[in-house]
């Protein structure tokens, strides 16, 4: 679910800097992808550390 968001913001971006839009338009898409990945990251880690805690029992 994640990953379709990281993946429609990022065609978004895209489009955005091939149709030439402002900067500010850009910019912000950008952001916003940037923290949808930190986002992806953050539960990846979280995932990690659970399987980990479940494997040390």
């Amino acid at each position: 679910m994640l990953n379709d968001e990281i993946c429609k913001k990022r065609e978004e971006l895209n489009r955005s800097i091939i149709e030439n839009k402002d900067y500010s338009i850009i910019y912000k898409l950008s952001v916003e992808l940037d923290e949808l990945i930190a986002e992806f990251y953050r539960e990846s880690d979280k995932n990690e550390e659970k399987e980990l805690y479940l494997i040390k029992k």
